[in-house]
């Protein structure tokens, strides 16, 4: 399984190959059957017709090659990189309004929890209940002999 690039490549041992825009989306799942010659890509959903093939490329030997059918749209150009341009079409980016406050504020103000009332009372009294002293950056001279 590998996710479909922006520029409708899909990294493969160390190579690229290419799948036709009009099926995928970007950042999609597809899935690769691999033998020594060949390279096949698949949807991992099979289309109403129940094909699932996107592309067959000769396997690349060693690594770094791009393995690029010149018939699948939206491939890059060179002039810069280009979107899939399939039949998804994507999602536009929400803007998000600024908190004010940040994160954590939205958070206390969504939930019912700023209704409780919280009790509030002196450290020191934990340390009665615990029997422990309070910390200082002082050792007293017991510990330190």
């Amino acid at each position: 399984m590998r996710h479909v690039g922006k520029d409708c490549l899909v990294a493969f041992d160390g190579n690229l190959y290419s799948v036709p825009a009009r099926r995928v989306r970007p950042r999609q799942l597809v899935e690769i059957r691999a033998t020594k010659s060949q390279v096949t890509l698949h949807l991992t959903a099979p289309q109403s017709s129940g094909e699932t093939l996107l592309a067959a490329h000769p396997r690349a030997a060693g690594r770094g090659a791009r393995v690029v059918d010149e018939k699948h749209d939206g491939l890059p150009t060179g002039a810069g990189r280009r979107v899939t341009t399939g039949d998804v079409p994507p999602q536009p980016r929400r803007e998000r309004s600024p908190a004010p406050a940040g994160p954590l504020h939205a958070l206390f103000n969504r939930a019912a929890v700023t209704q409780v009332e919280v009790g509030r009372r002196p450290l020191s009294v934990y340390d009665e209940l615990t029997g422990t002293r309070p910390f200082t950056t002082c050792p007293s001279t017991k510990e330190s002999s």
